[in-house]
């Protein structure tokens, strides 16, 4: 008997990094450029169907390579991609099917 796994779109930390970085480019940012964590959790985890370590892989990805900044507390994040750069790390995204169409316009 063989079993059939579902490939996770966002097991790659750095393909989940981008699109948490896509998400949160689209947040209107509340305060000196923060953004709530659940503004960028609830979509990537609920719209994408992906998993809480996918997400946690994902911030640390992007803080790594110096594309958000996490808050200490854990409750926002910042853009610190300008918006050149951010074109860059967007374009390379795969999209792909309903689910990632339907969170790109959110």
């Amino acid at each position: 008997m063989t079993n059939h796994v579902e490939k996770r779109p966002y097991a790659s930390p750095e393909t989940a990094a981008r699109k948490l970085i896509e998400l949160a480019a689209i947040i209107e940012p509340v305060q000196d450029g923060r953004i709530h964590i659940e503004k960028i959790n609830a979509p990537f985890l609920f719209t994408l169907k992906a998993s809480g370590p996918e997400f946690g892989a994902g911030i640390n990805n992007a803080v790594e390579k110096g594309w958000l900044e996490i808050h200490e507390s854990g409750t926002y994040v910042r853009l610190l991609t300008q918006a050149e750069d951010l074109q860059c790390v967007l374009q390379s995204l795969p999209i792909s099917g309903s689910k990632a169409a339907k969170a790109q316009s959110l």
